[in-house]
């Protein structure tokens, strides 16, 4: 059986401070690291930056996320370069920095997170009417992101919950390939792929059909749709978020996704090597 390529969430977050050069950088030189997750949103600026929540001031594991406050959005360039991620003496850096400190060895998942405003409509498909006033919404900040992506030699897949930003990416450029992520509503996300003729999709791992389900779940008929059925009968990779276990890589596995956003290294190992 073929293992699933393995996609450093956040660059490993279970083990490094998330969205960080430092933690591209251990995710990097680690042999099962296929690609790097991160997120990307604008600062005040619109410069790219990469971090995962809208503001400074969250929380993991009742740790502060970073030393600042406010929104991303709002924040100069300047001090979110000196603001600190989970108490480590790693900083909130630009995507340019992100892009450098990564080998071309390994591909990058470039999640578009945010465009510099509130109202993204995450997580649905969009009616007709609105596509063209979500795209050009979302423009300017993907026209960036591409610039800065453009020196970059690896691999590159960018991914979003929003289609306004899978929209906007396809109108700016054809040649990066893109994946809607999915939360909820598998159907909708099946019609992002298609409408924008993604190469990949990116559903949680709740909603793959488990092919090495635990006897007390036999009877549990799963998610209404074959989401790998019917991505890979239209010829997409199916990429599943987000593990945090051995035990979900191998059921993933056994289930034929194509690869697996892991929080921690070492969860794709064949079972003869643990």
């Amino acid at each position: 059986m073929a293992r699933p390529a393995v996609i450093a969430h956040r660059g490993y977050a279970g083990i490094a401070p998330e969205n960080t050069v430092t933690a591209v950088e251990r995710a990097a030189v680690r042999d099962e690291t296929a690609m790097i997750e991160i997120d990307v949103r604008p600062a005040a600026c619109g410069t790219p930056v990469v971090v995962h929540d809208e503001r400074l001031e969250g929380t993991r594991d009742g740790r502060s996320l970073t030393d600042g406050t406010g929104l991303v959005r709002e924040t100069p360039l300047e001090t979110l370069r000196e603001t600190r991620v989970l108490g480590t003496d790693a900083v909130v850096p630009t995507l340019a920095d992100v892009l450098e400190a990564t080998p071309e060895t390994v591909g990058l998942n470039v999640e578009l997170k945010g465009a510099g405003r509130a109202d993204l409509r995450v997580d649905e498909s969009l009616p007709s009417g609105e596509r063209a006033e979500r795209r050009e919404a979302w423009r300017p900040f993907v026209e960036r992101v591409v610039a800065d992506c453009d020196a970059f030699d690896g691999e590159l897949l960018f991914s979003s919950f929003c289609e306004g930003a899978i929209a906007a990416l396809r109108d700016v450029t054809a040649e990066y390939a893109a994946a809607p992520l999915i939360r909820d509503d598998l159907e909708a996300g099946l019609e992002i792929a298609r409408r924008y003729e993604c190469e990949a999709i990116h559903p949680p791992r709740s909603a793959v059909r488990d092919a090495d389900a635990a006897p007390e779940r036999a009877t549990d008929p799963g998610p209404e749709i074959d989401v790998l059925e019917a991505a890979h009968g239209e010829g997409r990779a199916v990429n599943v978020w987000t593990v945090t276990n051995w035990v979900q890589f191998d059921r993933l596995a056994a289930a034929g996704v194509d690869g697996i956003v892991a929080d921690y290294p070492g969860l794709g190992r064949a079972s003869s090597d643990r």
